[in-house]
Formats: C-alpha cells, structure tokens, sequence
C-alpha cells in the first residue's frame, strides 16, 4: 500500500515571501495505496531572506537545449503544538527556527510557519529547508546550536515532530539553488509525502511521481519550481516519498487545483 498525504498547504512570509504546501499522487490500482491527506498553510517568518528555488523554465531555452540539473537536499519537519501554545511562545519557537540558519552552515534556504487548514494528522505547523549535500543535513542534526533550539524552544511546546527528508534536482542556476529574485518574494509551497507499499516502488511509484512532476511542469506561469524524491531519513517510517510544489501566490495554486488537468489527474485516485 501507499498512504497519499497532501500534507501541506503552508502560507509563507519570510521578508515578503509567502509559502505553501500540499501533496497529490498519481493513477494507482487499490492494492498499491490507501490516503491520507490534509493540507497545511504556512508563514514564512523572520526578516531578511538567505536563499531559494526556482524551476527550470523551458520558454527560456530552445527546444534543443538541455537544462542543467544540480542535487539538493530538501528537509521538512511538521510539528504538533501544544492546545495551550501562547502568540508569545509560537513567536519564540518560530524565531529560533528561522534564525538557525544564521549560525549553521549548509542551510540555503528556510521557509516556515503556521498551518492554515485543518488535517488529519493535527500537524499545526511546519518547517522546510534546503541543503547542498545530505553531509550538511548530517551535520545539521547532530549541531549543539540545532539541538539546543529543539530542546530549550520547540519540544516544549509541541507534541512530536514529523521529519523527511529527500534529495532532488534543480535547475543549475544561482536564484534557483537559493531562492533567490522576485519569484520567490511572494508565493506557496504545496507538500505531498506519500508512502507507497514496498511492491510498488519500483513500477507505480515511479508511474505516480513522473505523472505529477509533468503537471506540474505544465504550469510555468503557476508553479515557480517543483522538487521530489525517495525520503532516506531511517528514523522516519512514516512516508517513502515527498514533493514540494512552489506556486506563484495562493490564487495560483487555487488556479491550478481547479484546472481541468489537475482534476483529471486526481479523478483516478481512491477517495480520502
């Protein structure tokens, strides 16, 4: 089986960038999968920007061109707060996070911030970062600075964490490694962590991510840069993959969630 999960629909400031999450998955027979799906809205926070993504855009080259790829990590963390967490105390949490980049090498890019929509899993708000290499997300985990916020600024306050994590490509370009320009002063990132039974790995699975991945790329005016992979975090059972969707604005993705090549994809899943 595969769990589905459009895990996140996040809205995002950081400086004046917005952000959002959210998953979607691919025509596969029942006895690959079962669903689980919800939606999360996050706030970028913090003040200045360090870093970003975009997608290769193909009306930027000819049609003989090849677009340069470089490997990225992409790291998510979905976090479960307390009922009882005060503005005062989420502000607190939220600011350790983002600042962390500061004082950490290997972050390129950080976006996160508060759910907008009710889910499933009670996830209130979420976390997503780049790195160049899995050698600095290594680094990351296991960094005092890291694990001093986690202790003194997050557990506190939240019931339990969810981490995936995955590499990917971008296109090889400096704005898109780090997030950088006016595509991504404003917009959303739409998460989708799926789990997909070890049988179908190989055949479906590859079937579901390429089918998304080719919609997506099929609304260069919507959608700034699309991101997925095989989750390696050992620690993490939870899902196999992910996928990171960046729209232009919240109007964008309501665009292409409405479209009729999104519905037509999404007509072939199971229901929720």
């Amino acid at each position: 089986m595969a769990v589905y999960s459009p895990l996140v629909n996040l809205q995002a400031h950081n400086l004046h960038c917005y952000s959002s999450f959210a998953l979607a998955m691919p025509c596969l027979s029942l006895p690959y999968f079962s669903l689980n799906s919800y939606s999360l809205e996050m706030k970028c926070w913090g003040g200045r920007r360090k870093s970003g993504v975009c997608l290769a855009s193909s009306s930027q080259n000819s049609s003989n061109d090849v677009v340069r790829k470089r490997k990225v990590v992409e790291h998510l963390c979905l976090l479960r707060a307390k009922e009882e967490l005060s503005d005062e105390q989420e502000k607190d949490m939220l600011d350790n996070l983002y600042t962390s980049q500061y004082h950490m090498a290997g972050i390129v890019a950080i976006s996160l911030g508060r759910t907008s929509d009710q889910n499933s899993e009670n996830y209130s708000h979420g976390v997503f970062m780049r790195f160049q290499r899995k050698e600095d997300l290594a680094k990351f985990y296991e960094n005092p600075l890291y694990l001093r916020v986690l202790k003194e600024h997050v557990t506190p306050f939240c019931h339990d964490l969810l981490y995936v994590d995955f590499e990917a490509e971008v296109e090889d370009d400096i704005l898109a490694i780090f997030r950088k320009g006016e595509e991504f002063n404003s917009g959303v990132e739409f998460v989708i962590l799926i789990k997909f039974h070890e049988s179908a790995l190989d055949g479906p699975a590859e079937d579901v991510l390429t089918s998304l991945a080719n919609l997506a790329f099929e609304f260069p005016s919507l959608i700034v840069q699309s991101t997925q992979g095989s989750n390696f975090n050992s620690e993490s059972k939870d899902y196999t993959h992910a996928i990171v969707i960046r729209f232009r604005s919240v109007e964008a993705q309501r665009i292409f969630m409405e479209s009729s090549e999104y519905k037509h994809f999404v007509r072939w899943l199971p229901p929720f």
